[in-house]
């Protein structure tokens, strides 16, 4: 409609409840204005477009699109504003019966790690939406008895939008809107409203069809998704590393052929724990423990997480020998569950390395250069910072193999 002020704007719209028009701005020409009629007044947004329409988060194909979505919107929060506030009081998710359900669903999921399958039954006095909710049914959070390894996991939440009529997984509400009306954990396929998604204990149960590969993941993903202590490569490639490589000159110090140590990371990815990198296959030594060190590299976050990188760097400044290993025992015990097992796991490996240090040359200090920057990265992608950290890596690592029947 061109330059058109708010008044007119609205004389336009007058009556006519859902109607809209864009104008552009009289205070700031070149800048555009949804007038939208909505319970008897004319709102005002302020409209933008980056190959995209927005007034908000959602970005929208079409005008048509956007202010539908913006109907249904307003008209859920106007007319449901005290239902929306209440939704959270009284999750679905927290219902007794509900989680036994959920416990016995995820139980059948990993009941070839356990003798015997334990039923579950679900008793509930009120009729609960429950069966609408498919998809939470094959998570939700295991009891200390129903998972060995039960290590806590926030839910990778993103933004999705969701084919036909859909329910929140928490709190049990329809999720209203035309596009973007909730989120998704790409991990475990929870979907929630976005404002629900802040009351979701960390509890998320990785599903093996989400996770498309081995190397890259998460290393808490990776380990939940597989009901593991630790991820599956370092218990395969240590395996293999101490039947017939302890001895070899330079071991982890030697490289192997960059194109075999590729071949063994699509090996895991393809084939996961199933993975044969045996001497018939990968007679180089080298390259499978290239491919180790290649796994902690690919880590989105290292071994040695970026939480806790600046404190053991400053634990590795104290002189005092004492104080110091106090200071990183401290430190060792911040790192989450998944990642101070397989870090310990790890040092118990490369102390069996020094005991061979007369035929492979390699201490711990040697090992400390190699592994220093592979299980700990500063979390500002800085070459400054890495170089200046350097040696304090090596140390800390040095530390951990020499110590590490203390420290763990």
């Amino acid at each position: 409609h061109g330059i058109i002020s708010r008044e007119q704007a609205d004389e336009i719209l007058a009556g006519v409840e859902g109607a809209y028009i864009l104008r552009e701005s009289q205070r700031q020409p070149g800048c555009y204005t949804l007038a939208l009629r909505f319970g008897n007044q004319t709102l005002n947004y302020r409209l933008f477009y980056d190959g995209k329409h927005f007034v908000g988060e959602k970005r929208f194909e079409s005008i048509h699109d956007l202010v539908t979505d913006g109907l249904i919107t307003l008209y859920i929060e106007t007319k449901a504003s005290e239902y929306i506030s209440k939704m959270t009081t009284n999750p679905i998710y927290e219902h007794i019966g509900y989680a036994t359900l959920l416990r016995e669903k995820v139980s059948r999921r990993l009941s070839r790690t356990k003798n015997e399958s334990r039923k579950a039954s679900v008793t509930s006095e009120e009729n609960t939406p429950v069966e609408k909710i498919t998809s939470l049914v094959r998570r939700a959070a295991l009891t200390q008895n129903d998972n060995h390894f039960n290590y806590e996991k926030a839910h990778n939440f993103k933004v999705h939008t969701f084919r036909g009529p859909h329910w929140c997984e928490y709190c049990a509400n329809f999720m209203w809107g035309l596009i973007a009306q909730g989120v998704r954990c790409s991990d475990c396929g929870l979907n929630v409203h976005k404002q629900c998604s802040k009351y979701v204990p960390n509890d998320c149960q990785p599903d093996l069809k989400r996770i498309k590969r081995v190397y890259c993941c998460d290393l808490t993903t990776l380990v939940k998704a597989h009901n593991t202590q630790r991820p599956m490569v370092v218990d395969s490639c240590i395996r293999e590393i101490e039947a017939r490589g302890l001895k070899s000159e330079g071991l982890y110090r030697v490289s192997g052929f960059t194109e075999h140590i590729e071949d063994v990371k699509m090996a895991f990815d393809r084939d996961g724990d199933k993975a044969d990198i045996s001497a018939s296959i990968y007679p180089d030594i080298n390259i499978i423990t290239g491919a180790l060190k290649l796994y902690f590299r690919d880590l989105p976050i290292p071994v040695i997480t970026y939480d806790t990188y600046s404190k053991f760097i400053e634990a590795a400044k104290i002189s005092n020998p004492d104080e110091r290993l106090e200071a990183i025992h401290e430190v060792l015990m911040l790192l989450p569950a998944a990642h101070y097992e397989t870090l310990r796991y790890l040092m118990i490996h490369l102390k069996k390395v020094t005991l061979h240090e007369k035929e492979n040359f390699m201490n711990a200090e040697n090992l400390g250069i190699v592994f220093g920057p592979t299980l700990m990265r500063p979390p500002e992608d800085s070459t400054l910072a890495t170089l200046n950290d350097m040696r304090y890596q090596k140390l800390i690592v040095q530390i951990l193999i020499e110590n590490e029947d203390v420290l763990f």
